[in-house]
């Protein structure tokens, strides 16, 4: 590989960690303007480009979740949904199981539960109890789990 080609991968992961990280913290505040949502929105979008030019299925499915949450944050439930069905897909093609499995299922109630849908919402709360049980370590299956019972209809 050369240095030009080393250095675009470095920036584009670096810049995919930032605005993931960016966009965590925007998810976390409680008291957020317009301006900062439609920044949420931009960064999770951001994130999710970059990791697509550099990434593996992985990090597009964790990508794909990502702008799901924000989009269901902001009660924008088709957005959700249609992001949240592509992390779920990118789990399912590349048999990513047990933490991003599960977690695919959870964006998938949230999207569901934000739209109005309850069966469905159900639905995805049941197979992301089923997957978490693939979940080894005590500490992930506890905040997914936790993270699963935020989610109401």
């Amino acid at each position: 590989m050369s240095d030009i080609d080393t250095q675009r991968r470095d920036w584009h992961k670096n810049e995919a960690v930032r605005c993931f990280n960016s966009t965590w913290d925007l998810l976390e505040k409680t008291d957020r303007t317009e301006a900062e949502n439609r920044q949420m929105i931009h960064m999770a979008h951001a994130s999710r480009f970059h990791w697509g030019e550099i990434g593996t299925p992985l990090q597009f499915g964790r990508g794909e979740w990502q702008v799901s949450r924000v989009y269901a944050t902001l009660g924008m439930g088709e957005s959700a949904l249609y992001h949240a069905k592509a992390s779920l897909q990118c789990c399912l093609d590349n048999s990513i199981g047990s933490f991003d499995l599960a977690f695919a299922y959870e964006a998938m109630a949230r999207a569901y539960s934000v739209s109005k849908n309850t069966e469905e919402m159900k639905r995805y709360l049941a197979l992301g109890r089923e997957a978490a049980a693939a979940i080894e370590d005590e500490g992930e299956k506890k905040y997914f789990l936790g993270e699963l019972g935020n989610i109401t209809g």
